[in-house]
């Protein structure tokens, strides 16, 4: 296999064949956005693409392009090489993060263009951002043998573990989006319920296909794909289950949940659905809602669910760390569910049982 060539002109191309033949489309569009600012020869945008091919879904990928994107470009703004950059600068960046508008929709603008007038990153961002930088240049040193990761000493927010910072609802603002959904259309109730029903993420509802659906021990099963490419069969209550074959309409292949062409549906055609839907419903806030709001839901109704047992909705959850889990907990943090209440309790009554001395 010969070694990936950058052209000037952006385009990567080999004699015979190159690596970058067999990556993901997104990563040779990203090294192709790359080679347009490093000279010929470079190796930024061929290790870029080569660490954005290598991560398992299109999810990852995109979101790690997006986070990456910021780095790449402060540091060139700075006269830097961001494969040369030391923890100084890598320090100066997160600085930088705490402050930086983030980018918004212009109103009235063309299609697409955005502007930097949004709020700072949260903590969880700029958290995440930091993380994804730290993973490309891990990646490089390995790639290269030689090197330093800049981000490994740069302090992360402190991030806080007992909330979540997407917005929840209700049981009844889901019934009412739920509601919307099943006067829309059979495929968007099929598709909300699905994933409020199952707790899963918009690009694990997005990847599956009719042929995943199965049978096992009598229970109706999904064999989605997970964050981070990982495979695991979800059992499909009976009223998704109904709403799913109803969508169906007989039909025994291709992606689940398809356009009229027979294309998976596209992710950000799921954002405005639901924002329309959550509209529709007379939710407030409808504009910030968003797909993961319906995993995030339901973990966090099925936490709140009288006897609730938080090892089982971690399953339910496809989390690995009961830590994650623990987020979505809103009654984490209530003064009136307090051990201490019952402990006291308890004592105060073995007490009155124990004569003065």
């Amino acid at each position: 296999m010969s070694e990936i060539v950058v052209r000037p002109g952006g385009q990567l191309e080999a004699s015979t064949h190159s690596a970058a033949d067999d990556w993901p489309q997104e990563a040779i569009d990203f090294a192709n956005e790359l080679a347009a600012h490093y000279p010929h020869g470079d190796p930024m945008p061929a290790l870029a693409g080569a660490w954005i091919a290598r991560q398992k879904t299109a999810n990852t990928r995109g979101t790690y392009i997006r986070q990456f994107r910021v780095w790449d470009q402060y540091a060139r703004s700075r006269g830097a090489h961001p494969l040369e950059a030391q923890f100084p600068l890598a320090e100066a960046f997160s600085r930088y993060l705490e402050a930086a508008p983030t980018m918004r929709s212009v109103k009235g603008g063309k299609r697409g263009e955005k502007a930097p007038v949004g709020p700072p990153r949260s903590d969880s961002a700029r958290a995440n951002l930091m993380s994804a930088c730290s993973s490309f240049h891990a990646y490089a040193v390995r790639a290269r043998r030689e090197g330093s990761d800049p981000f490994e000493l740069v302090a992360r927010p402190d991030l806080e573990q007992g909330d979540s910072s997407t917005r929840g609802s209700t049981e009844k603002e889901s019934v009412l989006l739920l509601a919307a959904a099943r006067d829309d259309s059979p495929r968007a109730y099929a598709l909300l319920l699905a994933m409020y029903s199952m707790a899963l993420r918009l690009d694990s509802a997005l990847s599956a296909r009719v042929e995943d659906l199965g049978y096992d021990e009598g229970h109706r099963t999904l064999n989605v794909r997970l964050k981070g490419g990982r495979r695991k069969r979800k059992a499909v209550p009976p009223a998704t289950g109904h709403a799913i074959d109803l969508y169906l309409d007989g039909r025994t292949e291709g992606p689940l949940f398809q356009t009229a062409a027979g294309r998976p549906l596209d992710p950000k055609y799921v954002w405005t659905l639901v924002r329309r839907l959550a509209d529709k419903a007379g939710i407030k806030n409808a504009a910030t809602f968003h797909p993961h709001v319906l995993k995030h839901d339901a973990v966090t109704h099925a936490l709140a669910a009288p006897g609730a047992k938080l090892h089982v909705v971690q399953d339910f959850a496809d989390h690995k760390d009961p830590r994650t889990t623990r987020l979505y907990d809103q009654k984490s943090n209530r003064l009136d569910s307090s051990p201490g209440y019952g402990i006291a309790a308890r004592i105060a009554e073995q007490l009155a049982d124990e004569p003065p001395a």
